[in-house]
């Protein structure tokens, strides 16, 4: 899968169920720039990076197949993209320890994982303090142009960047491209049923491809402020689906009313979520379908870091 156009890396954790913030706060977004044809783009699922918090083989084994079939039922075409473990190449993890031996410890004490984790108190792992490392060498493999990420991962990319000049000034080689973060336009904050942003550290979430009746459920204990006319947490919810030209007579027509607005969004909800529910639902009939995504990324993302990896142990003299 070599061709001629700038490379996108992306990786994304298997950490979490699945919710309409994560979709319409990145996911959303992600998949309509890797459709976009702009860039050859490499997709992975970053399971090395998750067992600084996923510690249970079946757990980690569930959420892996969960996030692909994810992707894939929200319209993310494995065959037009690079999608894969990161842990199926091991390139990742050889790189990374390359990388460990030209990388100061006060450098990666200027990271902000690490000092938010200090400023807690809290015992820190190896693996918490490297990974600003880990992902320099997730993004440097494939020569990546762009890296799209969240404003609070900018400084990752700086890291990334920092890395490779640095190798390339060591090793006296142009081997590495410096990239440049893509901060996501437009990036929505949802609010949760209970008015905080949506996170299932708050339990406060819509499942992603929850059914019906769920849909139901939580919509029905979406906290309202009787001090307006218009229930803005449901409100809020509501314009990611619909725009605010068409909801503006319906709230007005139902000012108060908050009850027939809930029901209102529960049917639009539905309607919106439906055929990617759907599609996920026929995913989990099928273990082949995300067996052929990854064993087809593997082999594509394996070909690539090792002809990347071919230069490196060249350049620092173990091949």
């Amino acid at each position: 899968m070599f061709n001629s156009k700038p490379v996108l890396v992306s990786g994304v954790k298997p950490t979490g169920d699945l919710h309409i913030g994560n979709y319409f706060g990145a996911m959303r977004q992600q998949v309509d720039l890797f459709r976009s044809g702009k860039y050859q783009c490499f997709i992975f699922v970053a399971d090395y990076h998750a067992l600084n918090s996923v510690q249970d083989a079946e757990e980690m084994r569930r959420r892996t197949r969960e996030l692909v079939m994810a992707y894939i039922a929200i319209g993310l075409d494995p065959k037009e993209v690079t999608f894969f473990k990161q842990s199926d190449v091991p390139a990742h993890t050889e790189l990374c320890w390359i990388f460990d031996t030209i990388t100061t410890m006060p450098y990666l004490m200027r990271a902000h994982a690490y000092k938010d984790a200090e400023a807690k108190n809290k015992e820190i792992t190896v693996g918490t303090f490297n990974y600003p490392v880990l992902m320099a060498a997730d993004i440097l493999l494939y020569d990546a142009v762009i890296v799209p990420v969240g404003q609070d991962q900018k400084q990752h990319i700086e890291y990334a960047r920092d890395i490779a000049e640095k190798f390339n000034r060591i090793y006296k080689t142009d081997i590495f491209k410096l990239p440049e973060p893509y901060i996501m336009p437009e990036v929505a904050v949802v609010p949760g049923i209970d008015g905080q942003k949506m996170s299932k550290s708050y339990g406060n979430v819509i499942p992603l491809f929850a059914s019906r009746d769920e849909l139901e459920k939580c919509v029905m204990t979406i906290v309202t402020d009787s001090s307006g006319d218009r229930p803005e947490n449901v409100y809020q919810i509501h314009r990611l689906i619909r725009s605010e030209a068409e909801l503006a007579p319906l709230y007005e027509e139902h000012r108060g009313k908050y009850k027939i607005l809930k029901e209102l969004l529960i049917e639009d909800l539905d309607r919106y979520l439906a055929p990617m529910r759907a599609k996920y639902e026929e995913l989990k009939l099928d273990s082949s379908i995300v067996e052929e995504v990854l064993a087809r990324g593997k082999r594509e993302a394996h070909a690539a870091s090792e002809a990347k990896m071919e230069k490196v142990r060249k350049a620092i003299g173990v091949a």
